[in-house]
């Protein structure tokens, strides 16, 4: 009979050995790229002065904006007051503003992600006649600016009678080719072909199937479009200028814009009250895009893991 001896106990020597091999030396762990910090610094400063600004001018009121030093707070700050006259000015328009640019930002950052799933999951597991051609199409269509759009969706919908509707800013900003890319390329990997042939072979029709399956597999992108195009039409200014003529339909872009141009225009100059309502309206508008970037920013992560584990 065969009896196998146990290894003997590692020395402490050999243990510290062990531990200095599995654990990255002090000096790797310390290395810092001084040129790459301070260009992280300046984007940081890049993007955030210009927000820090804006709550400052936000608590001061239009002489002060002109008068007192810009990056530091007013001795007397009134950010309330600033804000109850926002919310009450011409009968309270500027919620009228906000709640249609909630409808319009919605609804097409909603309908744009879901067409954009759908066609790229289309372009990702099916194989049609002029595949090649249409996705073509596709990718041409992102290089095109919206603005050059802008005046011929304005001539067609000006023939159909949509002008001055909700729908003159809804249904071009549900087209999204960027949006369309993107999912066709998330598909393509975050789709498995076996799990389609399983739910097919179990009787799933194909709308089933992309209802119940995919857009579950597709969320993290799926948010992704939706953010990027909730971004897009809550900042749109030039598509509602040119389509809206009611101010009860205007987005807060464009009903901001008519305010700053009543102070500039008006007996009292651009010193005028307006100024700082506009600069309040404006910290407002922000606040939803940062909420909702903050409550969806968890899908983004899971998207990021996605694969990065073998399974």
């Amino acid at each position: 009979m065969t009896t196998t001896t146990p290894p003997a106990p590692a020395t402490p020597a050999v243990r510290r050995a062990h531990v200095r091999h599995r654990q990255p030396s002090r000096r790797s762990r310390a290395r810092r790229s001084t040129p790459l910090t301070i260009a992280m610094l300046a984007a940081l400063a890049y993007f955030l002065l210009p927000l820090f600004w804006l709550v400052i001018a936000s608590t001061k009121s239009a002489q002060e904006l002109f008068d007192s030093f810009g990056l530091w707070f007013s001795h007397s700050p009134r950010l309330l007051t600033n804000i109850e006259d926002t919310f009450t000015q011409s009968d309270g328009v500027f919620v009228r503003w906000l709640l249609n640019t909630v409808v319009y930002a919605g609804v097409s950052a909603i309908g744009a992600a879901l067409l954009a799933a759908a066609g790229g999951y289309g372009f990702a597991k099916f194989r049609f006649r002029g595949h090649r051609l249409a996705f073509n199409l596709v990718l041409g269509a992102v290089m095109v600016p919206t603005t050059a759009l802008a005046i011929p969706t304005y001539l067609l919908f000006a023939e159909v009678g949509l002008v001055n509707t909700p729908w003159a800013v809804i249904l071009p900003s549900l087209v999204n080719p960027f949006g369309l890319y993107l999912m066709r390329v998330y598909a393509a990997d975050a789709v498995p072909d076996s799990l389609l042939e399983a739910a097919r072979i179990d009787g799933a029709g194909e709308l089933m199937i992309f209802f119940r399956i995919v857009l579950r597999l597709l969320a993290p992108g799926l948010v992704t479009v939706l953010l990027f195009t909730l971004v897009a039409t809550w900042n749109n200014y030039f598509l509602p200028l040119i389509m809206l003529n009611d101010p009860n339909l205007y987005p807060i872009t464009v009903g901001l814009s008519s305010w700053a141009e009543q102070a500039q225009n008006g007996g009292a100059g651009v010193s005028s009250d307006m100024i700082a309502l506009v600069v309040t309206g404006s910290l407002i508008s922000v606040v939803p895009l940062v909420v909702a970037f903050l409550l969806l920013q968890r899908y983004w992560q899971s998207g990021l893991a996605t694969g990065s584990v073998k399974q």
